[in-house]
């Protein structure tokens, strides 16, 4: 009989030896070298899911505060740099020899459940979660050897706050991911920022790369989201050797983002609040907030949020053109995340339950979408703006738009002024019909004032002698291309210092008596349709509603076409009119509609697709 068992134990042995062999073998065919690492495959399933949610939340969740603009999860680095509203704000509240590691102890989380995180984010149909594992702050939300008193458990919730949501986000189905920074800003080892970017080798050595092994060894995440590199190489983090030791644990679901440092160019891509990128050959998802900031800041006002269906428009854009998004939350200190946030993730999750089948597993089709020009008009009190990554105002896209303000300018004084601009990208200002400023500005072929690039931001005379009380016509122009987005205009004479144009020296017409500002014109490309395609249906999704009719510039549809409106029974009627597809939507009343914020028309056997 115990011969007979052992005989089992080694027959069995050698029946399960084969496998492991192979699916280590399978593994640790992507060694420590890039060429490897960049030619293994990315799974299937993160371009799949199309939707992940962000989660930044760490000791600057207890102040949560910054600019209007800021993110709230760099406090400590506002701190650093002497910003006087942060310090203003830390001395206001907590005292004058407050200390940001004072925080620590007020983030108590007392409030999180992260079952019902997770259920939340699993109603608003994401895929994964990616859960700040640490910050710039060096701050840990698991107990981290490496941070000892500078970590969840030791300090604050008193608890593993990455094992606990680990736990729940997989019990709801959904994958884990985890970002880490990879620097950070007030460890004695290498302050980044601070010290000498080429002196960073022994904080690597010692700190970090112990530290992403516990994190990553510990809870396996499905996807690693890194951060922090940008000022160094990503040789100086042994990059390779940490994403070759993260495949062969994890194995063939593990995704890694693009930021290692540089050389690397390998991970999906990750474009910050900005209006997302075209079909690339890997996958992408925009990170942003529904806010403008990652960590919760207090301090942002109601216009600063998505309304539901920015944020449905934004999210369908980016699965038209090939990409997702990862939308992140900011949860307070105590660990709620805000109603208005958990309100946003809701309504996202009613449009994906009926329009799903257009997103999940969906690629894009070989036209993104149909486009028009969308203008924005308003009265600006001021030449005073930084965007950041952000929208002038809908529905203007956050990049490549363009603006003109024109009116009158009256000086206080009879003197000669000088003007001078700040902008990103570039800023061009008329007085008295003299060119004053012409800065990094590039417009394309055709315009009729030219094209300039001077860095220094002014003409060749950019002064300009104005009589007191006599109002001068005043135009700017200006353009943005990509990421960061901002103009101020600025003068000075010898009679004042030099300050923004104030709103009492501006008038949009010349018969005015009080300063009103300029009038504003934005510009930018939009869709107002997207296409997706899934399962042999091409899918239109239209971001306005049709009224009677949508039309759609697509060449002839198979006489076998079928046409219908997702969440609504029936097959809609068609033609061909003038070379456009018209689809027929005259006999859907508003309470027929299938939502109120886009609409998914799907396009079967339509003789359109490979």
């Amino acid at each position: 009989m115990k011969v007979t068992k052992l005989l089992c134990i080694i027959l069995v042995f050698f029946i399960i030896l084969p496998a492991f062999s192979r699916e280590d073998t399978a593994w640790k065919k992507y060694p420590a070298d890039w060429d490897s690492l960049r030619a293994r495959p990315y799974p299937q399933w993160f371009s799949d899911v199309k939707l992940g949610i962000f989660i930044h939340w760490g000791v600057y969740s207890v102040p949560a505060y910054g600019s209007k603009e800021s993110y709230g999860e760099w406090f400590l680095r506002g701190l650093q740099v002497g910003d006087t509203l942060r310090h203003g704000f830390q001395n206001r509240v907590y005292g004058d020899d407050f200390h940001y590691r004072e925080y620590a102890p007020l983030f108590r989380a007392e409030l999180f459940n992260p079952r019902e995180w997770a259920n939340l984010f699993k109603r608003a149909g994401a895929g994964y979660v990616i859960l700040v594992s640490k910050h710039h702050d060096g701050y840990c939300l698991w107990p981290s050897k490496q941070a000892p008193g500078w970590n969840s458990v030791d300090v604050g919730p008193k608890r593993d706050l990455v094992g606990d949501l680990s736990k729940a986000v997989r019990e709801a189905g959904l994958k884990m991911g985890l970002y880490y920074s990879l620097t950070e800003w007030n460890n004695p080892l290498h302050r980044w920022y601070t010290d000498p970017n080429e002196n960073i080798g022994p904080y690597v050595e010692n700190h970090m790369i112990p530290q992403f092994k516990d994190l990553i060894g510990t809870y396996k995440p499905s996807l690693i989201f890194s951060d922090g590199e940008w000022f160094n190489k990503a040789d100086e983090f042994h990059a390779a050797e940490l994403i070759s030791w993260y495949y062969n644990l994890v194995g063939p679901e593990a995704i890694i983002n693009n930021r290692w440092g540089g050389g690397s160019d390998i991970g999906f891509l990750t474009p910050e609040y900005s209006a997302g990128i075209s079909v690339t050959d890997r996958p992408w998802a925009e990170c942003r907030g529904i806010g403008r900031s990652f960590g919760l800041n207090r301090n942002e006002p109601l216009d600063n949020y998505m309304s539901p269906k920015e944020l449905i428009h934004f999210f369908i854009k980016a699965v038209a053109n090939g990409g997702g998004i990862t939308l992140n939350v900011g949860p307070k200190a105590d660990g709620q995340i805000p109603l208005l946030q958990q309100e946003r993730l809701l309504q996202l999750g009613e449009w994906l339950e009926i329009n799903g089948e257009a997103i999940y597993g969906s690629s894009a089709w070989q036209k993104t979408g149909e486009e028009r020009t969308y203008t924005l008009e308003r009265v600006d009190p001021e030449i005073s703006f930084n965007w950041v990554r952000n929208t002038p105002g809908q529905p203007i896209s956050e990049d490549n738009f363009r603006a003109t303000w024109s009116g009158f300018i009256q000086p206080d004084h009879s003197t000669e002024y000088q003007f001078s601009a700040w902008a990103d990208e570039g800023i061009r200002v008329w007085v008295d019909g003299k060119l004053l400023i012409d800065q990094s500005f590039e417009e394309e072929n055709g315009d009729e004032e030219g094209v300039a690039k001077n860095q220094d931001g002014a003409a060749p005379d950019s002064k300009i002698h104005l009589k007191k009380g006599k109002k001068y016509p005043i135009k700017i122009k200006y353009f943005e291309k990509r990421v960061e987005a901002g103009a101020k205009l600025f003068w000075e004479s010898k009679k004042h210092e030099k300050e923004i144009v104030p709103q009492k020296n501006l008038f949009t017409a010349e018969t005015l008596t009080n300063g009103d500002g300029l009038s504003g014109k934005y510009s930018s490309q939009g869709q107002y349709v997207c296409y997706t395609v899934n399962n042999d249906a091409l899918y239109a999704i239209a971001l306005e509603w049709p009224e009677t009719a949508l039309e759609l510039n697509l060449p002839g549809l198979s006489p076998d076409a079928e046409i219908t409106l997702l969440g609504r029974d029936g097959k809609l009627k068609w033609q061909y009119d003038q070379g456009k597809l018209k689809i027929d939507v005259s006999d859907i009343t508003y309470n027929q509609m299938p939502g109120h914020t886009a609409w998914t028309f799907k396009i079967s056997n339509s003789g359109l697709l490979p």
